[in-house]
């Protein structure tokens, strides 16, 4: 018997949406079809077990096939099948969800995992690649009928008698000539290792080619042949399907390494994601070596629904800063065919984010807590991510307080509490504010980290590229009356100013001579001269950079400031040592005498700062040898 129709729609022609609107990528047609043939499977099973179903199980695997001279694509299943009167209510009504009805029938199963159908519209993606589909199945139901339906993507369908003989479904698809790339081995193997990797019923794609034991040869030596095996692609128990308890970290690591097959670095450490209640997820996060260069490591979090992969876009799901991690995450609360705006809308999703940010604030102060020197050891690849997630996120910054760690020029480790109360006493300043004066470059600063360190003050190690922006935070929340300073953003005298004054030898008409000397040495409208009192065994002459405008283009440049400072020109600041005996034999020199020590003076500041370069340098290597 053979019956036609016409499929429930509310609009004309529905395909032309499904193909221009629902859906941004054609590959997804395959991703769609197998689900269901997973959903189907897994129906069979849940039947079995709650005594439904009485048959035989059998071998639940799904196969996907391809013909190209036929120019068809096939997905079969065993699973729970349908009768002719269940594909006109699941398939032509395409409004309408098998998943309410069954969820009612079985609702006393009550099982947070259970799988519900997915017929309907992600059948319809078919017809992206499709210019007719074919349904021929046979139901589980005693006494089914096979059923037979086909559509040739306008809204006439035709159902009829099936030919099928065993429980189940063949879906198949006669692509259209705009998808002839479907029928290629590489192709649809490609897609299968993208979306179905990890699905909970096996995957079957056809066969490959591997060795095996064929006896000795003539020299006694083990010989193998070449032998055809089925060809699975997904591995159906992936490591964060299990509890914990079931894992040991050599599982954690063997997964990350199935995960990442061509990272050349293990894992620092991993969290664990469990929990059904106030919704469903369950993932493990790596947490990798945390490279400088921040772009690279993004995207590596795979987000899955009940094992099927939707995407790594995952912005929305993971807070900004954890887009640095690595891992899974699955949660059956998140549709497969998600959109941004409904990322950005559904309150599961602003839960599951918070719910991420607490599991891992309480997971590094768990390491932290329980075994510090490692923590410590890890520091300098965890850094970056934990100091971006404290300059972006509130409630993780809240945690990560009593876990950040500050290092300072000897490779010590404190947390804000403990070097708050280091420094404390000895480095404040006249109007009481603590100052932590830190560095970016040892190397470059080292002529003012020796200055800073000959006063017994402590130098902080800050040369990370979200530095600049951390010694913001670190004064706003390192305690009470905080400042931080950049050693070279001034004279050691004036970064940490005591009421204690050293006088001037010069007078003040010696000032002014001074100044003006240095002035026509150096004519660099972006240097300004000043002569300070200082001892006299500081250096003759610094070239600093006030810390505020320094930091406002730092973060200008990193994208934090506003973008202004970006067009300011730096303004260095150069100090004179008044009380030095190089400052008072340039008095008594002659004027071109006197000139060239300055310039000579201004050029070794230079150079201690990296800013000495091209001609300048030339000039001052060829002053020097005449000086010599």
């Amino acid at each position: 018997m053979q019956e036609k129709g016409s499929i429930s729609i509310h609009t004309e022609n529905i395909f032309p949406v499904i193909k221009k609107f629902l859906y941004s990528d054609n590959e997804i047609f395959l991703r769609e079809l197998v689900s269901n043939a997973v959903d189907a499977s897994q129906k069979i099973k849940r039947l079995s077990s709650l005594g439904q179903f009485q048959g035989e199980l059998g071998d639940l695997v799904v196969d996907v096939k391809f013909d190209a001279e036929a120019k068809t694509i096939t997905i079969s299943d065993r699973g729970i099948g349908m009768t002719a009167e269940e594909i006109k209510k699941y398939i032509n009504q395409i409004a309408f969800s098998g998943a309410t009805e069954f969820m009612e029938k079985f609702k006393e199963a009550n099982d947070a995992n259970e799988i519900i159908g997915r017929f309907g519209l992600g059948f319809y993606s078919a017809f992206m690649v499709a210019d007719r589909v074919e349904i021929d199945s046979l139901s589980f139901q005693d006494g089914a009928v096979a059923a037979h339906w086909t559509c040739d993507g306008s809204t006439s369908y035709e159902i009829s008698e099936g030919t099928r003989t065993t429980r189940g479904t063949d879906v198949i698809l006669h692509v259209n000539e705009e998808s002839l790339e479907f029928l290629a081995e590489a192709r649809l193997g490609e897609i299968l290792n993208k979306y179905a990797r990890f699905l909970p019923i096996p995957v079957r794609f056809g066969t490959k080619t591997t060795t095996e034991p064929d006896g000795e040869d003539e020299e006694g030596k083990p010989k193998s042949k070449s032998v055809e095996v089925d060809n699975f692609i997904n591995n159906t128990n992936p490591a964060w399907t299990k509890a914990p308890s079931e894992l040991k970290d050599e599982d954690y690591l063997a997964f990350y390494r199935e995960l990442y097959p061509y990272s050349m670095d293990e894992p620092l450490f991993w969290i664990h994601l469990n929990v059904d209640y106030p919704f469903n997820l369950t993932g493990i996060l790596y947490f990798p070596k945390v490279k400088t260069e921040m772009e690279i490591q993004r995207n590596k979090i795979q987000l899955y629904s009940r094992q099927v992969f939707i995407t790594e876009e995952v912005k929305d799901i993971v807070p900004e800063f954890l887009m640095l991690l690595q891992g899974v995450i699955d949660s059956p609360d998140i549709p497969l065919n998600v959109s941004r705006s409904f990322l950005q809308a559904d309150s599961n999703v602003k839960k599951i984010n918070n719910y991420i940010t607490k599991k891992v604030a309480d997971k590094l102060n768990e390491i932290f807590k329980a075994d510090r020197k490692s923590f410590e050891a890890k520091w300098d690849d965890i850094s970056l991510f934990i100091k971006y997630g404290m300059l972006s996120d509130e409630k993780f910054a809240e945690k990560a307080n009593d876990f950040c760690l500050l290092k300072n020029a000897k490779g010590e480790s404190y947390t804000f509490k403990e070097y708050y109360e280091k420094v404390k006493d000895l480095q404040v300043d006249k109007d009481g504010n603590i100052v932590y004066l830190y560095t970016n470059d040892l190397a470059q600063q080292d002529g003012f980290i020796s200055a800073v360190t000959a006063k017994g003050y402590d130098i902080l190690v800050l040369d990370g590229q979200l530095d600049t922006h951390f010694a913001a935070y670190v004064e706003q929340k390192g305690g009470e009356k905080i400042q931080a300073k950049r050693v070279d953003a001034d004279v050691v005298d004036k970064l940490i100013p005591k009421d204690e004054k050293t006088e001037l030898q010069l007078s003040e008409e010696e000032v002014t001579k001074t100044s003006g000397i240095f002035d026509k040495a150096i004519a660099r409208a972006d240097m300004k001269v000043e002569v300070e009192a200082l001892d006299a065994d500081a250096l003759p002459v610094s070239v600093t950079i006030d810390e505020f405008m320094r930091r406002m283009k730092d973060m200008a440049k990193t994208g934090g400031g506003m973008g202004f400072y970006g067009t300011i020109p730096d303004q260095y600041k150069v100090t004179v040592n008044g009380n030095h005996p190089l400052v008072k034999r340039i008095l008594e020199s002659g004027e071109e005498e006197g000139s060239q020590l300055a310039k000579q003076a201004f050029d070794l500041a230079l150079l201690s700062r990296g800013l000495l370069t091209g001609a300048d340098l030339t000039a001052f290597v060829k002053r020097s040898v005449e000086l010599i």
